[in-house]
């Protein structure tokens, strides 16, 4: 197994999550999106409440 001296410890702790950000991104671009579609696809069409 191949041993991290500390300098590569702390450079890796220094880096930003991008893979994390993205997958993030992905998943409230679709959560909006979805909502989107709920909002202005079923509840618009529908009309107010009687």
């Amino acid at each position: 197994m191949n041993k991290m001296n500390e300098e590569d410890r702390k450079r890796i702790l220094e880096i930003s999550p991008v893979g994390t950000f993205a997958l993030m991104a992905v998943v409230i671009g679709s959560m909006v999106i979805a909502w989107l579609f709920l909002y202005f696809g079923v509840f618009i069409p529908r009309g107010m409440i009687n």
